[in-house]
């Protein structure tokens, strides 16, 4: 199995969406999980990374698991072992880079 990096490339936030539909203001509503650049390792089983957002998790989870046994999304993805994928907050939404890493034997 593989272990796989998950890297935040980009928050959104639709300010627009959240006036019409929260009841917060909209420079409350980013996310605050994560800042660009933040990275985690998957190291397998069904761990959540630490400091990881559980709802983006379970997002996330099914693409992760998949990358670790060896799936790839190519002709999608350029590269093999890679996916970029985002959580469905569709408020707030944050994109994150998946790669397939080799793990370190023990």
């Amino acid at each position: 199995m593989k272990q796989v990096r998950i890297t935040v490339l980009r928050k959104q936030l639709y300010p627009d969406l959240v006036r019409q539909y929260l009841t917060e203001p909209p420079e409350e509503c980013v996310c605050d999980f994560f800042q660009e650049g933040d990275s985690f390792l998957y190291t397998g089983g069904a761990e959540m990374p630490e400091g990881f957002c559980p709802w983006a998790w379970i997002d996330l989870y099914r693409t992760v698991s998949a990358l670790s046994c060896g799936a790839t999304y190519t002709p999608w993805q350029r590269e093999e072992g890679t996916s970029v994928v985002c959580c469905t907050d569709g408020i707030r939404p944050v994109s994150f880079l998946l790669e397939a890493v080799e793990s370190r034997p023990s």
